[in-house]
């Protein structure tokens, strides 16, 4: 059986899947999406990628397409009419089809919905987790409403690619002070010198992560100090730890920064305990 995609209201083969050339997603990304990590058929961090999704739409004044009841239940047949158990669920909102013009629509247009579902290879995440990945750093030239999760990610493309050609798997932002905001597709983190997990606060232009509003929640119940302080990419390469998280990258560790060894160029056991119990929190949460 081919993968099924929802399209407003279908559910179609995904090569037959397509939106109009005049939705405003396509030709303004005037949308926003979200990424649930599926384990075992189940939506992981619900609550929070929910409420991310309903602050994102009302930010850009679209309304939300269906109640939360009736996306969940599309999301969960979406997952079930692709078999997947492992995987991610990817959602995306536009405002809808209009003809083109910088201001929104003068009549009401209903917006676009499209959600489509790959496969995870947990055992191929797993052997990356326990190797650790590379990170380099780009200078910040994003918009300054990152804590909106619209689809214009241009130069979050341009800074993977540049993290691909360089052999790593992230780019970490630095912004004019010098500071790590985040990675192109994920949020940065690390354990200091005095054992302290560190993150960027959300008061700086970064994009509220799920994963990491979850993670900061099972290191304090896990007894770990954590203070969302910013750190430089020196800071980086002299803690005992680095890592990202995301709902594709869960809680995985970083050893090098610029092709220089973080700690001891392996992963440390923070991060990795992190990575065990966050897994086991969106397992028993996921819906």
């Amino acid at each position: 059986m081919g993968r099924i995609a929802y399209v407003n209201g279908r559910f179609v083969p995904k090569r037959d899947a397509m939106v109009h050339i005049e939705d405003r997603g396509y030709q303004l990304a005037d949308a926003v999406y979200e990424v649930w990590a599926l384990f075992d058929g189940l939506l992981a961090d619900p609550e929070g990628h929910f409420a991310r999704l309903e602050r994102s739409l009302a930010e850009l004044r679209i309304s939300m397409p269906m109640s939360r009841r009736a996306l969940t239940l599309v999301l969960k047949e979406a997952v079930r009419r692709n078999r997947v158990r492992e995987g991610l669920v990817y959602l995306q909102v536009s405002r809808g089809v209009a003809t083109r013009d910088h201001a929104f629509p003068t009549t009401p247009v209903a917006p676009s919905v499209v959600i489509t579902v790959s496969r995870v290879d947990r055992a191929a995440t797993e052997a990356r987790a326990a190797k650790g990945v590379g990170v380099v750093t780009t200078p910040e030239n994003r918009w300054g409403r990152c804590d909106i999760k619209t689809v214009g990610l241009l130069p979050n493309a341009l800074a993977k690619q540049k993290a691909r050609e360089a052999g790593a798997v992230e780019a970490w932002f630095i912004d004019d002070l010098g500071l790590v905001t985040e990675g192109a597709s994920s949020n940065a983190w690390i354990v200091d010198q005095d054992g302290t997990l560190r993150t960027r606060d959300t008061n700086a232009n970064i994009l509220r992560g799920v994963t990491r509003l979850s993670l900061l929640d099972v290191a304090r119940e896990a007894g770990l100090k954590v203070e969302e302080r910013p750190f430089t990419p020196d800071e980086a390469l002299k803690a005992k730890e680095a890592f990202i998280t995301g709902a594709g990258s869960l809680v995985l560790p970083v050893v090098s920064v610029d092709g220089k060894p973080v700690g001891d160029g392996a992963p440390g056991p923070v991060a990795m305990r992190l990575r065990r119990l966050y897994i086991e929190r969106a397992k028993a949460t996921a819906i």
